[in-house]
């Protein structure tokens, strides 16, 4: 389990970001809600974003797929983020796939700043594939975390966001009636069935 360092730092604190990616139904956002609740009991200025397209279990609450939610903000872009987290100690950013490729210099820029940015994220497509800005917000990143979801198929630790669904599209909202989680051999078996 994740342990934040230096929760009651000094005036002038260094910032830092942490990085919490995996598959889908891995616990990505529950773990960024766990994290954000222990900021807002050391008493910590909280903010929490999420990207506007984001609206599957709510247009402003982050949602976790076990339905734990905690109030957001849906902004449109990235570089929308840092006026509204001027007054915040801890930044919480979800879904950070769906950003555009400014966010990891928002990031920067936030921690730069002396604020705690806690980014969650899918870190591949439904190809297995790196996602979006995630490898570059995993690389500049001080601690990263992954977490593995449980592959329906075969009952092992699952790192693939596999489409049940025939699109083409790279982002494709959806939840199990989309995607389901799998292992490596289990997304390699399917996926290779397909071609």
């Amino acid at each position: 389990m994740f342990v934040e360092p230096h929760l009651n730092q000094a005036p002038a604190p260094v910032g830092w970001i942490e990085v919490i990616c995996g598959a889908m139904f891995s616990g990505k956002t529950e773990e960024l809600i766990r994290r954000i609740r222990r900021a807002k009991i050391a008493k910590q200025k909280v903010g929490i974003f999420k990207p506007a397209i984001d609206t599957r279990y709510h247009h402003e609450d982050v949602v976790s797929h076990n339905a734990n939610s905690i109030p957001s903000v849906p902004v449109a872009n990235a570089a929308n983020i840092l006026p509204l987290a001027a007054e915040y100690e801890v930044v919480g950013i979800d879904e950070a796939q769906f950003f555009d490729e400014q966010l990891p210099q928002v990031a920067t820029t936030l921690a730069n700043q002396g604020k705690r940015v806690i980014i969650a994220g899918l870190d591949m497509d439904y190809q297995g594939k790196p996602f979006g800005c995630m490898p570059e917000l995993m690389a500049i990143a001080e601690f990263v975390t992954k977490v593995h979801a449980i592959c329906v198929r075969c009952g092992a630790l699952a790192s693939y966001s596999f489409r049940k669904v025939a699109a083409a599209d790279t982002i494709l909202l959806g939840e199990t009636d989309s995607y389901e989680p799998r292992c490596r051999r289990c997304f390699i078996s399917e996926t290779s069935q397909r071609q």
